[in-house]
This record gives C-alpha cells, sequence and structure tokens, in this order.
C-alpha cells in the first residue's frame, strides 16, 4: 500500500458557548482536516486543533507545514512504516505536536480500515464504552449551578469546573455543586492559576464535597510546586499542561510529583506518542486520562478510541466538540449520558468526505 494523494482542508469553527479558563477566554477553534488517499479503496482522515498556548502552533504555522512539509513526505509513503514515518515527521515538524498528530491519526485510521475493525480494536480493546465528563468554565456560582443543572439534566454524570483565578469563588462553587447535586462526580481544574498555599486551602475547604481530580493547580514553570502540592494533599493531582512528551512523563513520574496524568493526543502529537507515555505512566502507577482541546469530531473519536484501548485509561474528558455547531463529524461517535460510544466501522468510522 502507498500514499498516493495528500490534501486537507481548514474549519474555522465558533463556538456556541465561549468559555473561560484560569489565563484566557475562547469563543473560537480553527481545525485543520487532514485526507490521505492511498493505492487502494481506503482513505485516512486525521485532525490537527492548533492552540498557541498547548501545541505551540497557530493556524497560519500550520497551514504552511501542511503545504510545505506534510504533504511532500506523505507521498508514496507506506502507511504500515508509521513509526519511521512519524519519527522523522517529529525532528522536522519541530516540536508542532497537533499537525504530528494529525497525521497519527490518519495513519492510524488507514492501518485499522485495512485490519477491518475499529481503531480501538486494532489498539487492544479493552473496553467499548467510557464516560467522559464535561467541562465548566469560570462563572459566577449562579451560573455554574444553572451550567450545571442543564448537563446533569442531558444525562451527565460528571463536571469538570475550571477555576484558578478566584480561590474563594472556587470553594464557594464546589460547596454550592456538591449540596445541589449529592451523586454526580466532581473534578476540579486550577488551569495552573493556583499557589501551593491556594491548592492546600483549596483542598482543605473541599474535603466534605469529594472532589475526584485535581488538576494542574499551578504553574509549569516551577515543577516542584505541583510535587508540594501532591505531597500536601489527599486526593488526586494530575498533570495537565506540565505533561507535553515522553520526557515530561517520566521525569513527572520519577519525582513523584504527581498521581495522574491528563493525556490529550493534540498536546503530545498523536496515538503513537500517547501510547509511550501512558506506558510510562502505567510503570509509575499513575492513572491516565484521555482529555482534548476544542477538537471535532475526528479528534474526540481519536481519543476516545486510544481511551477505550487501555486499562491504565480509567478516565475521560472528551467534550471539545460539543459547543461546535458546525462540525460535521459528530456521527463518528455516540454519546447518550454522558457515556461515549465508538463507531462500529472500521478504523474511526468515516468512509468519506
Amino acid at each position: 500500500m502507498r500514499i498516493t494523494r495528500v490534501s486537507y482542508e481548514r474549519l474555522d469553527l465558533v463556538l456556541s458557548v465561549p468559555y473561560t479558563i484560569a489565563y484566557e477566554t475562547i469563543g473560537e477553534s480553527v481545525n485543520f482536516i487532514l485526507k490521505v488517499e492511498t493505492d487502494t479503496s481506503i482513505v485516512g482522515y486525521g485532525c490537527a486543533a492548533p492552540d498557541s498556548l498547548v501545541t505551540g502552533e497557530n493556524p497560519d504555522e500550520v497551514e504552511q507545514l501542511i503545504r510545505d512539509t506534510v504533504i511532500p513526505f506523505l507521498a508514496g509513503k507506506n502507511p504500515f512504516t508509521y513509526a519511521n514515518i512519524l519519527e522523522r515527521l517529529r525532528i522536522l515538524l519541530e516540536g508542532k505536536s497537533s499537525t504530528l498528530a494529525m497525521v497519527d491519526i490518519a495513519l492510524h485510521d488507514i492501518i485499522s480500515k485495512k485490519t477491518g475493525v475499529p481503531l480501538f480494536e486494532y489498539l487492544g480493546g479493552f473496553r467499548d464504552h467510557i464516560a467522559t465528563s464535561i467541562t465548566i468554565g469560570i462563572l459566577s456560582p449562579e451560573d455554574t449551578l444553572r451550567q450545571a443543572s442543564e448537563y446533569v439534566g442531558r444525562g451527565f454524570n460528571i463536571l469538570k469546573i475550571k477555576g484558578g483565578r478566584d480561590l474563594e469563588a472556587d470553594i464557594e462553587k464546589m460547596i454550592l455543586l456538591r449540596e445541589k447535586f449529592p451523586d454526580i462526580k466532581l473534578r476540579f481544574d486550577g488551569n495552573q492559576g493556583y499557589t501551593v498555599d491556594d491548592s492546600v486551602t483549596f483542598f482543605k475547604r473541599t474535603v466534605q464535597v469529594g472532589v475526584e481530580i485535581f488538576e494542574q493547580p499551578t504553574r509549569i514553570d516551577n515543577e516542584e510546586k505541583l510535587g508540594e502540592v501532591t505531597s500536601q494533599v489527599r486526593l488526586p493531582v494530575m498533570a495537565d499542561e506540565s505533561l507535553r512528551n515522553l520526557t515530561d512523563a517520566f521525569r513527572l513520574a520519577q519525582d513523584q510529583r504527581i498521581d495522574m496524568v491528563n493525556i490529550k493526543l493534540m498536546k503530545v502529537g498523536g496515538i503513537l506518542q500517547a501510547m509511550h507515555i501512558n506506558s510510562v505512566a502505567k510503570s509509575a502507577q499513575l492513572e491516565a486520562m484521555v482529555g482534548c482541546i476544542d477538537e471535532c469530531g475526528i479528534g474526540i473519536s481519536a481519543g476516545l478510541h486510544f481511551a477505550l484501548s487501555s486499562p491504565n485509561v480509567h478516565y475521560a474528558d472528551l467534550d471539545g466538540h460539543l459547543d461546535m455547531p458546525g462540525d460535521p463529524f459528530k456521527s463518528l461517535f455516540r454519546l447518550k449520558n454522558g457515556i461515549l460510544y465508538p463507531s462500529e466501522n472500521p478504523g474511526l468510522g468515516m468512509e468519506h468526505w
């Protein structure tokens, strides 16, 4: 099998509900869709979702890389040599992780289609569904409760609350949410907005809430602080922004600075790198969550298939597509009562687009 043609399309997606996190407000997202055709009837699809803070890219850079590097490099390649292709591309792309993830996803789509099975089965097929959280950005306590009520009414049983700007407001919101929804799971993402003292205060004053996961409370430029939080609070501390590659995973695990890792395909460079990072996490007895950024259905589907493949992935935060009314790929999986189910078709489940 050989790659005969590579093309792409840019999607400028406006979010129906803009959201705020500790360091920015987000109202739109640019995604790139890669189409990789072969000398058989099999076509693979991938997605890139550049984010200057998360993936180190902007849309113009990604578009230029696709034209000048990805398309000429993939011409004539055998998709089954994907480890060689991705390693060489990783060097050429110089850390542009969502561009690499886009190619990785398309190649995995081709290979699993060739084997005739859904991608999650090709990758290991540990489970066939997983519950996802849905995220609430930084809002007032009243608006947080209102949005939570809407999501719980839609069947979601796991809420991830964004914070990091106002410690007192964050604590108040978590307490109010627990009072109103005694049975749902609550996760909290500080998005680097807390000091160590803030983090310890948050933990002590929300003990009765039963926060399931405490995600990236401190800044990435002083990793020791993250370790201090982990040693002083009795709830699972998760690395997100601190974890961008395999080296980060090894260092964080070796230094025992976290309890969990958030693996995002766009952030780490695709499924192959995610598998390596997950193996390091598993060897260090760190549980994994598969997360996302503002990705269309192709990116979410790829994250879902990866999440379903491994026993070490216990959690999912795959909701980045929900506020994208212009996303043409939502049919690649099914969401019911907060639980994601993959397509049963080969690969990611998309034949033509």
